[in-house]
């Protein structure tokens, strides 16, 4: 199931009539200093390794991955990206209902569809910077037969944060629901380390994903990691199928998270590159008469579009200029009047601000941005 995602850099090169490297995609939520230095000429020295069958169970790469969060390895599990087990969810925890906090990705929600599993939103909105309502959260809890909660930890699109112990109240509070938190972009955080919940193994009802092909800007690996009680990874092997991981793919993996120091230096700098570039961005747009900003950790960021302008008309304008963003209207809970940028270099960045206040009809007099 296809229904949720965003733009498409091949359809606007082509309308266009230009080459794809022509289009600057700043739809996709990527790295933009990735992939880490010295990636490049591993894969290169290790490509013949898609001359053989990889690792049935991708056995060295959860290893690696234990060893790095120290943690129980029959804790973790591998597969073909963390949409497998967005979409394995369902038959493996044989859920009933999900309750899914939002607006957020829509994966989760086509997961639950494509197994005819009855869901639905718990929705924050823009009244409260998209933070989500957690005591709302707690009383659909209270009040339905919710077996299943999924967070994505910071969430896109809105780049918002829920505290770790807000979210291991809930865990501990409602022991007879399963909790997924999806920890794709949290890599991207400050302090990262003291906010997962990958090494949190107290609470059985509690899963964790985990990717790294955000930050270290390797999506086409097609990698992920689920953290949980072995009970839960036994339920979610019983649909896993052999060499489900590509030879490539684990080889890579495993060399990442071996290279400790390495890639803890280059996600710290990648994050403080971010901040700036976030900062910078927002600041740039501070009197911008036609969108508001909202905060955000990761490294996108969230905007608002007001009246006549939307997200189609805007998204045909900028792809004029040969810039792809992220039309949000197909994200339930938001509109046509929301767009999300994925963070690039200076220049980029600052091109695509000057584009948009061009576009949006120039500056106003005061601050009226929330981010």
């Amino acid at each position: 199931m296809i229904t949720g995602h965003g733009g498409n850099v091949n359809a606007l090169a082509q309308r266009l009539g230009c080459p794809v490297d022509d289009i600057v995609d700043m739809s996709s939520n990527l790295n933009p200093l990735g992939p880490p230095p010295g990636l490049e000429a591993f894969l290169a020295a290790n490509l013949n390794k898609i001359c053989s069958l990889p690792e049935v169970d991708a056995g060295d790469m959860v290893a690696a991955f234990a060893r790095r969060h120290n943690i129980d390895p029959d804790r973790v599990m591998a597969a073909n990206g963390t949409t497998w087990f967005i979409y394995t969810l369902a038959p493996a925890l044989v859920a009933k209902r999900m309750l899914i906090l939002g607006p957020t990705y829509s994966d989760y929600r086509d997961g639950c569809a494509v197994h005819s599993i009855a869901y639905d939103h718990a929705m924050a909105t823009a009244d409260n910077g998209f933070v989500p309502d957690l005591d709302l959260v707690a009383a659909l809890l209270d009040s339905n037969s919710f077996d299943t909660v999924v967070i994505c930890n910071p969430n896109n699109p809105t780049g918002v944060l829920v505290k770790k112990q807000a979210i291991l109240d809930l865990v501990q509070g409602y022991p007879d629901v399963r909790f997924v938190v999806d920890e794709s972009y949290l890599p991207f955080v400050d302090h990262a380390q003291d906010i997962t919940l990958v090494g949190e193994d107290r609470f059985d009802n509690l899963l964790v994903l985990s990717s790294m092909s955000k930050i270290f800007r390797i999506p086409g690996l097609r990698t992920g990691f689920l953290c949980a009680a072995p009970g839960v990874i036994d339920r979610f092997m019983h649909f896993f199928q052999p060499w489900s991981v590509n030879a490539l793919a684990q080889a890579a993996v495993t060399h990442l998270l071996g290279a400790e120091d390495e890639t803890e230096a280059f996600t710290a700098l990648s994050r403080q590159f971010i901040n700036g570039e976030r900062s910078l961005f927002a600041k740039a747009l501070d009197h911008c008469s036609g969108i508001t900003l909202f905060p955000s950790c990761a490294c996108f960021v969230l905007g608002e579009l007001e009246p006549p302008m939307d997200a189609p008309t805007l998204c045909t304008l900028l792809g004029d200029d040969r810039i792809l963003i992220r039309d949000c209207t197909n994200f339930q809970g938001l509109s046509s009047r929301f767009v999300r940028f994925s963070l690039k270099d200076r220049d980029t960045n600052m091109t695509l601000a000057k584009l948009l206040k061009h576009h949006l009809g120039g500056e106003m007099g005061l601050d009226r941005g929330r981010g």
